[in-house]
């Protein structure tokens, strides 16, 4: 693997190795000592020109279990233009050596420039770029879904046949749509819910049941429920109801989640507007999987990290860190 960009151009046996290679890292997290020699003497660099303190530490805590050297690079609130503030930035880690960057950005595209530019050798990871995608919260999600619901026999799998329901802002969310693609290449049926204006224009190519009703969808027994972030600092009145009736109408309350088929379990990227999108009694449920995804995003960000550097070896090192798993 030389980049991670998007979901929409991972094969199936692409990520089904992401998600086993995953597994093999979180097995590393249960011991005393989480750390692995797997990275050693490779950078990674954290180019971060939006603000993400979740992800960010996420990555560096993934980047240092590997025992790579992190480097967090944060270029927010630089005067220069998009292109040439990213151009330079390039070219200066380009000159300190970095062998990975990952790089949240809010221009859609800017990952894509950065790999395909010219201007830097190292591989680059997506860590979310404006309303595009944002690949490595889709491979945590389909892994959390993957283990909840297969548990600790699941290497190999995929999704297949199992129905995920997407709610909320699904207009600005890149979540929603790195997890429409993700989860359908794995065999998932999507649904998306939303208010009508925040769906976006046309959604005529992309894979998925489109509903405006939560209810309905609620009833037609979801195997996971996937509540999105109301992004207010993205909307106008042109968008958005006010937040009494979006709560009423959309947002996942114990009402609802009692209505919820067993088994069901509910999900949400962080971080939460509580008595918004989701209730308390919601997020705080042993259907929950709040929790799970913040840990099982280490393990994956550790895989992606991997094999984009060391992947492309033998095998040995693989070998050796499910070795040292057991």
């Amino acid at each position: 693997m030389r980049n991670l960009l998007d979901t929409a151009s991972l094969t199936r046996a692409d990520a089904i190795r992401i998600l086993d290679v995953a597994e093999d890292m979180a097995d590393t997290q249960q011991r005393e000592i989480k750390k692995l020699p797997t990275l050693r003497g490779k950078t990674v660099v954290n180019l971060f020109f939006e603000d993400s303190t979740r992800t960010r530490i996420s990555f560096e805590a993934a980047a240092k279990r590997l025992s790579a050297d992190v480097i967090n690079f944060s270029a927010k609130g630089s005067s220069v233009s998009k292109g040439e503030s990213l151009q330079d930035t390039a070219q200066t880690l380009q000159a300190m050596g970095a062998d990975a960057v990952v790089i949240r950005h809010g221009a859609s595209g800017a990952p894509r420039t950065l790999a395909s530019s010219g201007w830097i050798t190292a591989g680059v990871v997506n860590a979310g770029d404006g309303t595009h995608e944002h690949p490595t919260q889709a491979l945590l999600d389909a892994f959390t879904i993957r283990k909840r619901r297969f548990g600790g026999d699941s290497r190999g799998r995929g999704l297949d046949g199992l129905r995920v329901t997407i709610v909320g802002d699904v207009l600005h969310s890149r979540v929603a749509r790195s997890n429409v693609w993700l989860l359908t290449t794995l065999g998932a049926s999507v649904t998306l819910v939303s208010p009508p204006t925040l769906v976006p224009q046309d959604v005529s190519g992309w894979p998925v049941t489109i509903r405006y009703d939560l209810d309905e969808a609620i009833a037609h027994e979801p195997d996971a429920l996937m509540v999105l972030r109301i992004q207010l600092e993205r909307m106008s009145a042109a968008y958005f109801p006010t937040e009494r009736e979006y709560s009423r109408r959309w947002g996942l309350d114990a009402e609802r989640l009692a209505a919820l088929a067993p088994g069901s379990m509910v999900m949400h990227p962080g971080p939460m507007n509580r008595g918004l999108e989701i209730s308390a009694d919601a997020a705080d449920s042993p259907r929950s999987t709040v929790l799970e995804q913040v840990a099982n995003g280490v393990s994956v960000r550790m895989a992606v990290l991997y094999l984009l550097l060391a992947g492309e070896r033998t095998g040995d090192d693989h070998r050796e860190t499910k070795d040292d798993a057991r």
